[in-house]
């Protein structure tokens, strides 16, 4: 690939060089990415220093440090999940559902795109978003603070607030639904840049999820959703979890997005 030190500092042949540059590292949407890098970087140097973070392989939002979810700039950093645009079907599925919940949780939150996108679109709501890694707490903090969301460290429900049972009205868990022993079959940027936590979900994938659905109800105020994402395969599976649990469940799907979504409703 030509030298990024290359890159030339002049606003007119910038972006076509920055293009040219990332189609030679193989990237397949070069002049999106091209946009992104030329939106963020302040100086011609800084740009040249991204070219070739994205060419080595970084994923695209850890280059920039953002990613864009529902209208978003959501901040993400190195060993965090980053949002998925398929994943913005669930906050679509959310409103739906429920308009005009003032109780949010984003469990599983890894940088907290999900909680924010809710709350932007609900506008005054109590926030609680959780997460068990570290590195997802300190970025959601970030993204939930402009919104006045908490955000708690733990293993799923045992990081909430007690004082939160019974009220939540939408609780959004964007849990981890690989199977184990699919891992290896993800793109490289997954599996090397964000946390296997993140990803695994078990034998099935839908490990995290039964232990979603078997506490939810107790979470939920009447009337109250949760909502998963999962796979098309994976969705009766998913749905079945649910209702065992005596939840009132539907699954819908976006076929643009390739997006499985399981709502659980408590009665």
């Amino acid at each position: 690939m030509p030298s990024v030190s290359s890159v030339p500092p002049s606003a007119p042949s910038s972006r076509d060089s920055v293009v040219a540059a990332l189609r030679t590292a193989g990237c397949v949407f070069a002049e999106d990415e091209a946009e992104m890098i030329l939106a963020t970087a302040r100086t011609p140097a800084e740009t040249a220093a991204m070219v070739e973070r994205r060419a080595a392989g970084l994923p695209l939002e850890l280059v920039v440090g953002w990613a864009e979810f529902r209208g978003l700039r959501i901040a993400v950093a190195p060993g965090v999940f980053v949002p998925r645009r398929r994943t913005e079907f669930l906050v679509e599925q959310a409103l739906r559902q429920a308009p005009g919940e003032a109780v949010v949780v984003d469990l599983c939150c890894g940088s907290g795109a999900v909680g924010a996108a809710l709350a932007a679109a609900l506008g005054r709501v109590e926030l609680h978003a959780a997460d068990i890694d570290p590195a997802a707490v300190r970025c959601a903090r970030g993204n939930v603070a402009a919104v006045g969301g908490q955000v708690h460290q733990g293993d799923l429900f045992e990081a909430l607030p007690g004082a939160l049972r019974g009220r939540v009205g939408i609780l959004a868990a964007n849990v981890p639904y690989v199977p184990s022993d699919e891992i290896g079959l993800l793109p490289q940027e997954a599996r090397d840049h964000e946390p296997l936590v993140a990803l695994d979900g078990g034998t099935d994938g839908l490990d995290v999820l039964r232990r979603v659905a078997a506490e939810a109800p107790h979470w939920l105020a009447p009337g109250g959703c949760v909502l998963v994402e999962t796979s098309r395969h994976q969705a009766p599976t998913a749905v079945e979890a649910l209702e065992r649990n005596g939840l009132t469940a539907r699954l819908a799907v976006s076929e643009e997005l390739y997006a499985h979504v399981v709502t659980g409703v408590r009665p």
